[in-house]
């Protein structure tokens, strides 16, 4: 008979996973296992006498280079007593961190799955800002999330997800809106603050006076940014005026500037700053970088400006102290808070200001060409100068992974692979074509030519008929190497090359984008995460989607990073759709983004044709299909947009699902406006609806 051991687990390069079997004479016999290249170990161990194994422990271990570097912890498998031609031991390696397969169906006449149940939760997703209760002023606070915590907690969730949090005061208008473009990566948002707990105006007529703008603002469909704004700065002016002196005087704003002084105090004079010329282009200013001598000057009780400045500690105190508070009730009522790490900052934030030797000022980040944008994107945002950051152990970084840890349980690192390469776009380009990865291992003249290809830089690196037909974009801070330009050879001047260039410049291509830097990223990776991920203890996801090089898995689980899977993105070759069933543990699985339509809107306009439910009728039964499938995955977190949550119900719904959409990637005039359609009130009495989505919670046991 045959006994067929598989399991899941991602080596490092050079890396093998072995069997010990115990034997009943003491003995450990050791068994080699196979690779298919995804992860998945097998070996196929052939017995005459099943009987003799029947009760025989075993465990896992991963050697290299002939040597034991890693092996299994806590209890041993067992080989079960069954007497069977076939069985297969499907198995999930045990350790502290609960690591597990993705579970797959096997056509053998005995399946075992030797696995421990793992903790499975529950949860859900929703910008601050759309919040929208009773006593909003036009946008979701930090009190609203506080009482949205309410509804995790009674429909039996147990974590909630925001967008970014930051800072995003830039220009005052509209455009602030964007989350993932912050002034500030440790300042929070003025906008989010519950004006209400930080007092009470004296002038009843003034008081009056907001409170009818507030109840206009907070009617209206969508969020109106300016006036918000304008209102919140109003009433934090008065309170300021009338309460700044008594705060300041107390030991806990004593605390909380004392500890965060490093960012707090050269933040608040960027923000004077950017008021007081009316720009944040900092280039503009007299004070065009940030020094010592600067800040002695402004923080000195005798300058003019000094009550000014203040007053963004100020603001910044109070911000620390509501979401602290939202923090510990969270936690208390057995809810995680999951925050969100952009990837960038704006070009013009304070982060650059103060630091400008740790980012690249001549390009953008972005990211290269997808399904979504076939001219890639271009985000704005410096890209970072890792080898500046490297020289003090990423210290910026870390302080930035601490912060968040002030505030959430877990985060979700965007655009994860930023981290090993970033799409970078020098400015001079208009389109995202002409971007490049940086870092790269680039290509010399001489091992171009080597590919076959009869490399010219004079044809082959200047622009022909338009400015991205172009097949090689040399190295601005490498000269004399190149990158093949991506997708080059959907170029004119491809077109007009010989055969054995073409095809050598395929080759070329190819090994650049899918081989040529594996390794390489990997070591670049490995060298930034550890540290910044062992700042803290929160439990960290990676937004890995898109054009995901080879080595991000095996870096993800050394780190335990969980993966992203999102079901219109799939990352299994082959599949349009991707399938739930299929999700590995070590993962959160959604619905939705905030980038994406909301589940309905997929379901009736854009999900093709496929067997994952019957029709693509965007009814409440398939949407509960469709959140069933991934709360049966084996994922560890299923967390969905609040949007999607309510697709199952009609009466609870919006009528318009195409109003529930979040972001639209490709309209950079886009507006994060979107706010529930009913308050948090309405959704904690809807008995109705709450049950269905206990029902769901308890029934796949999460």
């Amino acid at each position: 008979m045959q006994i067929h051991f598989q399991i899941e687990y991602f080596t490092q390069w050079g890396e093998d996973i072995v069997i010990h079997i115990h034997q009943k004479d003491g003995s450990v016999k050791e068994l080699q296992m196979a690779n298919d290249s995804h992860g998945n170990w097998y070996l196929d161990f052939t017995t005459d006498k099943y009987s003799s194994l029947a009760g025989t422990a075993y465990h896992y271990a991963v050697k290299s280079h002939g040597e034991i570097i890693r092996h299994e912890e806590g209890e041993p498998h067992i080989v079960p007593n069954f007497n069977s031609e076939n069985i297969v031991l499907a198995d999930r390696w045990r350790d502290t961190y609960g690591e597990s397969i993705e579970q797959r169906t096997i056509k053998l006449p005995y399946v075992h799955h030797n696995r421990k149940p793992l903790w499975k939760g529950a949860g859900s997703a929703i910008p601050v800002f759309s919040l929208r209760s009773e006593k909003s002023w036009g946008i979701g606070d930090f009190s609203d999330l506080k009482m949205y915590i309410d509804w995790a907690v009674i429909t039996g969730q147990c974590i909630v997800q925001t967008l970014p949090i930051n800072d995003t005061t830039i220009t005052k208008t509209w455009r602030d809106s964007y989350p993932y473009s912050a002034n500030s990566s440790f300042a929070l948002n003025p906008i989010y603050l519950d004006l209400r707990l930080m007092g009470t105006p004296a002038d009843i007529a003034e008081l009056e006076s907001m409170e009818r703008e507030r109840v206009a603002l907070n009617n209206l469909a969508e969020i109106d940014y300016e006036r918000v704004l304008a209102l919140k700065n109003r009433y934090i002016d008065i309170i300021y005026q009338e309460n700044g002196s008594h705060c300041f005087r107390s030991a806990d704003y004593k605390k909380f500037i004392e500890s965060n002084r490093s960012w707090l105090e050269p933040y608040a004079i960027y923000c004077y700053l950017r008021d007081n010329y009316g720009t944040c282009n900092f280039n503009e200013w007299k004070e065009k970088q940030y020094s010592q001598e600067l800040l002695k000057r402004y923080f000195n009780p005798k300058s003019k400006s000094y009550k000014e400045i203040r007053k963004h500690l100020f603001i910044q105190y109070h911000l620390h102290k509501q979401l602290s508070e939202v923090k510990r009730y969270a936690n208390k009522n057995g809810i995680l808070l999951k925050g969100d790490l952009p990837i960038g900052v704006n070009r013009c934030s304070s982060d650059v200001w103060i630091h400008p030797e740790l980012f690249n000022m001549d390009c953008q980040a972005g990211a290269p060409p997808d399904d979504f944008a076939r001219d890639g994107q271009k985000w704005g945002m410096p890209t970072y100068n890792w080898d500046k950051m490297a020289e003090d152990g990423y210290s910026w970084f870390i302080e930035r992974f601490q912060k968040m840890a002030d505030y959430f349980d877990a985060y979700r690192i965007d655009h994860l692979l930023g981290f090993f390469r970033i799409w970078e776009v020098p400015l001079c380009y208009n389109s995202g074509l002409m971007g490049r990865f940086n870092p790269a291992l680039t290509y010399t003249a001489e091992e171009i030519k080597a590919y076959g290809f009869n490399f010219t830089p004079e044809r082959d690196t200047i622009s022909g008929e338009s400015e991205t037909d172009i097949l090689f974009l040399e190295d601005t801070r490498k000269k004399g190497t190149y990158h093949p330009r991506i997708l080059g050879f959907e170029t004119n001047k491809f077109s007009r090359l010989s055969n054995s260039d073409q095809q050598a410049y395929r080759a070329l291509h190819d090994d650049f984008y899918y081989n040529r830097n594996n390794h390489f990223w990997y070591d670049v990776a490995m060298s930034k995460l550890p540290s910044m991920i062992e700042a803290t203890d929160m439990l960290v996801c990676g937004e890995d989607l898109g054009m995901i090089p080879e080595c991000v898995p095996d870096v993800m689980d050394k780190l335990r990073i969980l993966g992203l899977e999102v079901q219109r993105m799939p990352k299994a070759m082959g599949y349009v759709v991707g399938d739930p069933s299929r999700y590995p543990y070590m993962s959160v699985c959604t619905t939705s983004t905030h980038d994406m339509s909301v589940l309905r809107s997929w379901l009736e306009e854009e999900m093709p044709q496929n067997s994952i439910i019957e029709s693509n009728v965007p009814s409440t039964e398939n949407c509960k299909a469709i959140l069933s499938q991934h709360l049966a995955s084996e994922s560890m977190l299923a967390i969905f947009p609040l949007q999607d949550w309510m697709s199952i119900n009609e009466e609870i719904r919006h009528k318009q699902p195409s109003m529930e959409r979040i972001n639209v990637p490709a309209n950079s005039d886009n507006y994060w406006r979107y706010r529930m359609h009913i308050t948090i009130e309405e959704l904690l009495s809807s008995t109705k609806f709450n049950n269905e989505v206990i029902a769901l919670i308890h029934l796949f046991g999460r």
